[in-house]
Order: C-alpha cells, then structure tokens, then sequence
C-alpha cells in the first residue's frame, strides 16, 4: 500500500480527536504509538501525534476526512474486540483508502463479457467482504439494513459464477414454525418460502428470475430450513445461514460441521432480534464466544454507520436502542 502524497501547497487544516479515557487512548495508539506513525506515514499527514486522551491531526482536508474514517472504523473494532492488533490496522487503512473489493457478478453469457459489480458501500462493509474472501467461515453480526445477507447472497453468487463452487445452500430456522414444517400446506419451498423470502429477494437482484428458477431446478441453488441440514456434508458450496440469532446452541453445531472440502460458511444475524424462547442462550452468540480465537475464521461486527437502506431507519433504530428513563416515584 503506497502512501497518500499531497502536494506542497496544499492548505493544511487542523482537527483534535477527544477519545472517551486513557485507556481507550493506549489501545488505540498502540505500543510506543506505533499505530498513530503507521497512520501518519499512509496517509501522508504533516501531524498525528497522540496527548493524553486526544489525537492531534493536520494534513490537508482529504486527508483529515480520511483519518476521521480510520479512527472511526478503529474505535469501533477496539469496542467490538477489546484489542487492536497491527494488521487490523492495515486491514482499516487498505480499505478506508483503496474504497473496498467489489464483488464481481460476470453475466454468466458465454457471448458477453459485461460483468455487474456489488460494491460495499460502507467500511464496516468492506471489511464484511474481505472477510467473506479471505476466511473459510465467516460470521456477520449487525443490526437491519446493513447489507448482511445480500452481500453474502453476492458473494456466494460470484464464486459460483467463477466456478469456485457448484453450490449455493441457502438456510434460515424457521422458529415462526417452531421447525414443525409438516404442517404446513405445499412442498418443501413452498413450506418454508415464507421464512426465505429475503434470501429469494437477494437471489434476484443478482440474477434474472429465470436463471434463479433453473439452477434451482437443477439443484445448483437449496434453499433448505435449518433443521432439514442434519446429518449432510456440503462439498465446494457456500452455505449461508440467515437469521442466525434464532438458532440454538446445538443447531449451531450442527449446522457448522455441514462444513465440506472446498465450501465456506457465512452466518449472519442480529442479537438484538433474538426469537427464541427465555432463557434459550442464541447460538449465534454462543458461536461468537467459542470461535473468535479460532484461525480462518472471522467476525465481523456492523453498526448503524453501516445501515444503507433509508436514513430514517437509523434514527427508528436508535430510538428503539435509547433508554427512557423512569420517572421516580414521589
């Protein structure tokens, strides 16, 4: 990654960053500020020197913007992890400066060469897609509307265009059913139709509703209820499950080890949308806890910075978050 040059009479412009404590302070800067120097040198700045609790800045306004972005998407994973290593670091700033890895859609048209291109549009997103390229499982927990399954559904539908699999194995737990499909009217995508219906919506904003219909007919694309997986092993496919706060701990188990040679795993949900009995703990953040130290796999936590659908559904999320306070008996 090359650093940012700026040229020599460009005005500079001067920013202070006040972080919540010290302590947050010495994660952020890293041992002998090792973080703040790699931070200067990639982005070019004239100043970022740490004090205290605050991180001094002074570059020119591009860079200030891009600075404010890194810290941002930093503080964020040191709320997340607790720590901050270097490649994090590096991770933050390849794609705060370089937009992202868009993920490639090629028209699957022997005749064409047009390709389409889904490109995150956040930095909590971009990391999401990094994530989902480089590990074999990758687990995404954010709140609605932050893209989490349709960039997996992009991701899944991208690799299988290249050939990297011939599969594509869509799952979402049905909990509205209590898992008793049997009872409900129809066939087996009829029965769970309902309950997929946003992992359907995304299939056919990448592809054309024909071509959904086909592979799925040929079996290329499954859409299956969670507690139709037990006891299958998924060779080269990616397998997404959706919704995955509303699994148990031992469907999460069982679910992961479906895992084959040359498949990936992406797991998403959202923990504040638990469906599942009191006093039932989430597999989703059971699976967090256990699987965090654990190599070639990757968690990837979304916020409301990273919300993309109408603005007003931040502020619909926030006031459902904030606290009212109780007014006091007198």
């Amino acid at each position: 990654m090359r650093p940012l040059v700026v040229s020599p009479d460009t005005e500079m412009s001067e920013k202070t960053i006040t972080l919540d404590s010290r302590d947050e302070a010495v994660l952020l800067f890293g041992s002998r500020d090792q973080y703040l120097r790699e931070i200067r040198t990639q982005l070019g700045m004239q100043q970022l020197v740490g004090r205290g609790n605050q991180i001094l800045l002074k570059g020119s306004e591009d860079q200030l913007a891009l600075a404010m972005r890194v810290f941002e998407q930093l503080r964020s994973l040191l709320r997340q992890q607790g720590s901050l290593s270097s490649e994090d670091v590096k991770t933050v700033l390849e794609l705060v400066t370089q937009g992202g890895e868009a993920i490639d859609l090629p028209s699957g048209k022997p005749a064409e060469t047009v390709s389409r291109y889904v490109r995150p549009r956040t930095d909590g997103q971009a990391r999401y897609v990094r994530a989902m390229r480089e590990n074999d499982l990758t687990i995404c927990v954010g709140p609605a509307g932050t893209g989490k399954t349709w960039l997996a559904v992009g991701m899944a539908v991208s690799l299988l265009r290249q050939g990297t699999v011939k599969k594509i194995v869509l799952v979402r737990p049905a909990v509205e059913a209590g898992e008793r499909l049997g009872f409900l009217p129809g066939d087996i995508a009829a029965k769970v139709n309902p309950y997929l219906r946003p992992l359907f919506d995304a299939l056919n904003d990448m592809m054309e509703p024909e071509q959904v219909k086909r592979y799925m007919e040929n079996d290329i694309i499954e859409i299956v209820p969670l507690a139709y997986m037990r006891g299958r092993t998924l060779n080269q496919a990616v397998i997404i499950l959706d919704e995955g706060q509303n699994t148990t701990v031992p469907q999460m188990k069982m679910f992961l080890t479906r895992m084959g040679n040359g498949s990936k795993i992406i797991v998403t949900g959202d923990v504040t949308q638990v469906d599942l009995p009191k006093q039932t703990r989430s597999g989703l953040t059971d699976a967090v806890h256990r699987l965090r130290d654990l190599e070639r796999i990757a968690i990837i936590y979304l916020d409301e910075h990273d919300i993309v659908r109408n603005p007003l559904v931040q502020q619909i999320l926030r006031a459902y978050e904030e606290e009212r306070p109780r007014k006091k008996k007198e």
